[in-house]
């Protein structure tokens, strides 16, 4: 961690200096890997047609949070994944044996997974006010055994993403033509969905729930505006989430906003413009 901080110190800043406020140090390299996976799970989500599906994986961490204070962890994250891995898969084996529709199903499982965990939260009279920093999330809060863990993620799901992406664009474009080939969709939209419930589940106590689905949206949306082939699709999208990303940790520093819904908000004002650029050079 220490080189890192070394060169964060080249930075105009006076918390970047050195021995001076490491949380923001923290913070931006936690950023700084975090938006990357975000972006690049995002464009497969916005390809899918999917853009409530990390709310309803959200909603399954929420509870896995719940349940995991109630049998006494501090800081659950392992009840966090699993319930997020559970919402994550029964979404998918849903989409995948029934006839309904993906958005319908994902309402479905996320106003389910919201109402257990408010449910179980509030039994026998126990107060939500607890919970609320879930809501928000906190980035500055975040440790170096957690940013490790952050840097593992990233590298996992790049790996995944070099070695499967093919197959699962294909699965997203067209199912049959995938299934005439031998790909087991339902495998790869499982193992995809199981991808995004990870990474939801690791990063909502510091993006906050009510804000993480923009996370995963927005920059592939953006991207998809400006892009025209999937190189740059991909590329921008990483990029727009990136610079989002740094800028509005660092704007909600000097201005002390909730760093997630700063970052949104610079998020969606990219989003409105790549829409505005793509409608004018369109016609």
């Amino acid at each position: 961690m220490e080189v890192w901080y070394r060169i964060f110190e080249i930075l105009p800043f006076e918390w970047a200096q050195h021995g001076q406020m490491t949380f923001m140090k923290n913070a931006l390299l936690a950023i700084i890997l975090l938006t990357p996976v975000f972006a690049v799970l995002g464009t497969m989500i916005v390809n899918n047609n999917m853009a409530f599906f990390s709310d309803a994986l959200g909603h399954g961490a929420f509870t896995g949070v719940v349940i995991g204070g109630l049998i006494g962890f501090g800081f659950p994250m392992g009840s966090v994944i699993i319930f997020s891995l559970l919402f994550a898969f029964l979404i998918a084996l849903i989409k995948h044996k029934s006839k309904l529709s993906g958005d319908t199903v994902i309402g479905v499982i996320s106003a389910t997974a919201v109402a257990l965990g408010i449910f179980l939260v509030t039994l026998g009279g126990r107060s939500f006010a607890k919970l609320n920093s879930y809501l928000i999330g906190d980035i500055l809060s975040i440790t170096p055994k957690e940013i490790f863990f952050l840097f593992i993620l990233l590298i996992v799901v790049f790996v995944f993403w070099f070695v499967f992406f093919n197959r699962l664009l294909l699965v997203s474009i067209n199912q049959s033509l995938a299934d005439s080939r031998g790909i087991n969709t339902f495998l790869y939209e499982a193992v995809f969905s199981c991808f995004v419930a990870v990474t939801v589940a690791v990063s909502m106590p510091w993006i906050g729930l009510l804000v993480i689905n923009s996370f995963l949206v927005l920059p592939a949306a953006s991207a998809r505006n400006l892009a025209r082939n999937q190189r740059q699709y991909h590329l921008i999208a990483v990029i727009i989430s990136v610079f989002s990303g740094i800028t509005g940790l660092i704007l909600s520093y000097y201005i002390e906003t909730a760093t997630g819904a700063t970052i949104v908000l610079i998020l969606a004002v990219i989003f409105f413009i790549s829409s505005w650029l793509r409608g004018r050079f369109a016609g």
